[in-house]
């Protein structure tokens, strides 16, 4: 039986619990400002709102009866793919009342969770099925590859999805990295919000990858966290402690960065011209390569 699941909180972008997120391919989503609501299967349709099951008499500004009595899509959709849970934003005035007067009273899908394994599904997974099932969902602004804090700033007067033409921007943006897991092994995504509340980039004409690749870091993760410097690693100390065991990731990931910058530091000087590097940005994206060449051990 399918019972209620609490949605993540969604956390500020530069605080611990989402470091290093903006580090490979990030999906920037719009942000809406209504109500968090989450549909799932359970013997017929069930409702929640972020934190608990809503029922007829102890609604969330008549979501549930809108999911429960309405004549939509939603029951289709589920009794096909019992196994996803929903969810989205039921857009009800709360803060920012510049949407268009057709997006109101209305459920936009912003994550699809696949109940069996409790995972987040890719937004290029999940999309097709809602848009098969003529579902409103809330599509990605663009796709980002490791963006820079500027980048995102950019990105928050891009969201215009639903509001109204010429009455500003939305609420913020957030941003989900689908291969991102925080240092505490949660997959959490991260939001920025703007006090300045343009629908740049529709549905139909999908997301615009931006690549930031130039950035210093990156080129030398990319050059230089080779997986022949992982396996290195990784073989030194699963032969000092006979065998591998997933507790030795985090010397695995001091080891490599040490090697990078003890071994590679005067090549990676001289090749790109005396670069400014910050070395902690430089750690987490070596981080995130490590785990790209060798998964299995993630």
């Amino acid at each position: 039986m399918a019972e209620f699941v609490k949605y993540q909180h969604i956390e500020r972008f530069g605080n611990d619990e989402v470091q290093g997120i903006e580090f490979g391919g990030c999906h920037i989503f719009p942000k809406i400002d209504g109500t968090n609501g989450s549909v799932w299967w359970n013997d017929g349709i069930r409702a929640g709102s972020r934190t608990r099951e809503c029922t007829l008499g102890k609604d969330n500004a008549g979501f549930c009866n809108w999911v429960i009595n309405g004549k939509h899509k939603l029951y289709e959709y589920l009794e096909i793919h019992k196994n996803h849970r929903l969810f989205g934003e039921w857009l009800v005035p709360h803060s920012l009342l510049t949407y268009r007067e057709d997006a109101w009273r209305r459920f936009y899908v912003f994550d699809v969770m696949a109940d069996e394994s409790g995972t987040y599904l890719p937004y290029e997974i999940y999309h097709p099925h809602l848009e098969y099932f003529g579902l409103d969902y809330i599509p990605p602004i663009c796709i980002i590859n490791n963006a820079t804090y500027n980048n995102l700033l950019h990105e928050l007067d891009n969201n215009v999805f639903l509001i109204q033409e010429g009455r500003g921007c939305g609420e913020g943006i957030v941003i989900k990295n689908y291969g991102y897991v925080n240092r505490f092994g949660r997959t959490v995504w991260a939001k920025m919000v703007t006090n300045v509340f343009k629908e740049k980039h529709a549905k139909a004409m999908g997301a615009t990858v931006k690549n930031m690749k130039e950035m210093a870091e990156a080129v030398i993760c990319e050059e230089y966290v080779t997986k022949h410097l992982v396996d290195k690693s990784y073989s030194k100390i699963a032969n000092e402690m006979n065998g591998w065991n997933s507790k030795y990731i985090p010397r695995l990931f001091g080891m490599v960065f040490y090697d990078l910058v003890n071994e590679e530091i005067w090549n990676i000087v001289k090749k790109l011209k005396n670069p400014t590097i910050n070395f902690k940005t430089l750690n987490s994206l070596a981080i995130f390569k490590i785990k790209e060449l060798r998964p299995e051990l993630f």
